[in-house]
């Protein structure tokens, strides 16, 4: 098979020949159809995630079908459309996964960091972080909906915003194309806030309800202004982005930080004392997770914006992406 490594911290991809892997026990073996390439696959690219080994396969959003299953499977079938997220895999034993909170496991794999990922031809996972992909979505459409889109898709439905509440995305990017499009289907007043202006359209074309140009609006008075947000999604990586809307919250309202900025976030905590705020984080979510994402999707024909390319193209894609030049994400076809 053909695969795109990392032969070590801080080197480029090489495209190489390897052996199809074979599964594990309690593996599937997937023969992948798209991968999405991801911000966070700068962390193999760059060396910067504790234990990373190499060479190590990046690739985390990963969309094909299942070619083999382990000896132990019994959820999965050859032929099944399926997919596999950040999250790699748990333990089943630690004290959060008895409690059934397997996002927060403390010896989680990781899909294309702690083993090899779906920037190849074949790759195999853990047969519980696998997803079921619905027919309907095609692979380059599903791939960053494991990712950017369970991430903003979860986050939004465990937030306590209800259907008609004022809920706002900053950033019309890579996250927050998607975000806009999950909070107008659940039913959101809906505001997207960016520093582009030329992104007016685009983000009532997605659904929202109101655009605030933050480059010469402020952000939270745009929001007080319509009442006071339940719910921002910050999909920014942006202290200065997080920090401008905490005063855009009403009574019981959550920052809710998808987008990690690289320093910390002066928060403006006398805002937050009296409107009972807060500030908080999501970070993507386990394999139902994926699979709820998915669904959601197909039923609201909620799909990303994306550049694709060859799998010999990794490079180029990996460029676009990490400069901010690709419109939102960039998947390849494999």
């Amino acid at each position: 098979m053909r695969a795109a490594v990392i032969p070590e911290a801080g080197a480029e991809f090489e495209l190489v020949d390897r052996a199809v892997p074979t599964p594990s026990p309690d593996e599937v073996r997937i023969a992948v159809d798209a991968c999405g390439v991801c911000h966070s696959d700068a962390f193999v690219k760059e060396g910067t995630f504790p234990g990373v080994s190499y060479p190590r396969i990046p690739g985390h959003e990963v969309v094909g079908r299942v070619d083999a299953v382990g000896d132990d499977v019994t959820a999965w079938s050859e032929g099944d459309r399926v997919g596999a997220g950040w999250h790699g895999g748990h333990c089943f034993s630690c004290e959060p996964c008895r409690r059934g909170d397997f996002l927060q496991c403390e010896n989680a794999d990781i899909t294309g960091l702690t083993f090899d990922g779906g920037y190849a031809e074949y790759t195999t996972v853990p047969a519980e972080a696998v997803a079921a992909v619905p027919d309907d979505l095609d692979p380059i459409d599903a791939a960053p909906l494991l990712c950017a889109g369970v991430t903003t898709y979860n986050a939004l439905r465990n937030s306590d915003a209800r259907p008609g509440d004022l809920v706002a995305v900053v950033g019309v990017g890579g996250l927050g194309h998607l975000g806009i499009q999950y909070a107008h289907a659940a039913g959101f007043e809906t505001v997207a806030i960016s520093r582009s202006p030329g992104k007016e359209s685009l983000a009532y074309d997605l659904g929202a309800d109101h655009f605030v140009d933050a480059s010469d609006t402020d952000a939270a008075e745009a929001l007080q202004e319509l009442g006071g947000a339940r719910v921002v999604l910050s999909t920014a990586p942006s202290a200065d982005a997080i920090s401008s809307v905490v005063g855009g919250l009403g009574a019981d309202g959550d920052v809710v930080v998808v987008g990690l900025p690289g320093e910390s976030v002066p928060v403006d905590v006398q805002h937050l004392v009296g409107t009972r705020g807060s500030v908080s984080g999501w970070g993507s979510g386990h394999a139902r997770d994926s699979q709820d994402t998915l669904e959601f999707s197909s039923l609201r024909e909620i799909t990303p914006v994306v550049e694709t390319f060859d799998l010999g193209e990794v490079g180029d894609a990996y460029a676009r992406m990490m400069e901010n030049e690709a419109r939102f994400r960039a998947v390849l076809d494999v």
